[in-house]
């Protein structure tokens, strides 16, 4: 006959599980939004790892290398093209700062004066600079630290997000591998904990991530292609520099007008009247259109995913999560959102009819 176990037993034991959950906490805290945003990219592309192991004679190891490659492609591959256009233009940034610094700024252009009351004091301050180079030195001297302390500071986002996207799709290897054996355990878990609605909001929950990382990620990596392409035919020499922050700007709300406007006006500013004009039509007719028609249609199909949510889930992701907040933010928030409604569906159980006794 086996004894139960006494009270201090059980304290133990729960005491040492309770070690052991917050050591394991402790090991992959570093690398759990890699492994979440894995997860993530895994059950969208799940399509695609299935049709390329069909192709390949059911060899799962080979369809989910040739799968991983693509994905690792399409995140390292803007990067790389950003790092040379920056290498490429440094020598001549480095010449126009140096021209800026010995000639000065030019004057200020004469709509800046006509602005209602604000323009003349713009030019006064501008000109100061443009004809005392003390004032403007001093001035430059003033924003010199903080300026360094942003790059610095940036720089270092950047290059943590990057070292997380290509860990996240390294681990997305051994998720499309093993996805098998992992879906057959996460459907014996989910019915032994729900099994009345366990798999209905399994299929919920999947249907939702990849509605939303379609309508945002696909968005975001449309506006920034359409982006770099319009401005690399207006003449910008940093284009694809410009379509990367399109798509890091895209899932925030009026993101990309924040680099078409600015770069529109820059052209007209600079007497391409021409040119301006068609970054700005090419921004409002042609990327603007994507994030208006694209987005509401590829998201409705799996989650009526609010505005609010989604600021809310960029800009919180971000927070928590840095880099690759900005997309993995707005899923989870739509994930909660979706079981919150599923759950507050199911009809309430009918009241026993009333004991005529």
């Amino acid at each position: 006959m086996i004894s139960r176990p006494s009270r201090t037993d059980q304290t133990i034991l729960l005491a040492v599980l309770a070690i052991l959950v917050v050591g394991v906490y402790l090991v992959i805290r570093p690398f759990l939004s890699a492994i979440v945003w894995a997860a993530v990219l895994a059950a969208t592309t799940w399509p695609l790892f299935a049709w390329a192991r069909h192709r390949l004679s059911g060899r799962s190891a080979a369809a989910a290398t040739v799968v991983t490659l693509l994905i690792l492609l399409v995140v390292v591959t803007p990067f790389v093209i950003v790092g040379i256009t920056l290498a490429e233009n440094s020598d001549r940034m480095t010449e126009f700062v140096r021209g800026l610094v010995e000639r000065g700024p030019p004057g200020p252009p004469p709509w800046v004066g006509q602005l209602p009351l604000i323009g003349e004091r713009i030019v006064d301050y501008w000109s100061s600079f443009a004809h005392d180079s003390s004032a403007m030195f001093d001035e430059l001297r003033r924003l010199v630290e903080p300026a360094r302390a942003l790059a610095l500071k940036g720089g270092a986002g950047v290059a943590e997000g990057l070292i997380q996207l290509t860990l996240s799709v390294l681990i997305a290897f051994f998720f499309f591998r093993d996805g098998d054996a992992i879906v057959a355990r996460l459907r014996g878990a989910v019915q032994r904990i729900a099994p009345a609605k366990g798999m209905h909001m399994l299929h919920v929950a999947l249907a939702t991530t990849r509605a939303v990382v379609y309508g945002i990620l696909g968005t975001a990596l449309a506006q920034g292609v359409l982006m770099a392409i319009g401005l690399w035919i207006a003449g910008f020499k940093a284009a694809p520099l410009l379509g990367l922050a399109t798509f890091f700007l895209s899932p925030v709300p009026i993101g990309p007008p924040l680099v078409w406007v600015p770069a529109g006006l820059i052209l007209i500013s600079q007497g391409q009247t021409g040119w301006g004009i068609f970054v700005l039509l090419w921004g409002l007719l042609v990327v603007s259109s994507v994030d208006n028609f694209i987005k509401p249609m590829i998201i409705s199909h799996g989650s009526d995913l609010p505005f609010m949510l989604v600021m809310l889930g960029v800009l919180g992701g971000v927070v928590a999560f840095g880099f690759i907040g900005v997309f993995l933010g707005p899923v989870l928030l739509a994930l909660g959102f979706a079981m919150i409604k599923e759950w507050a569906s199911v009809a309430p159980a009918p009241a026993p009819p009333d004991d005529p006794h």
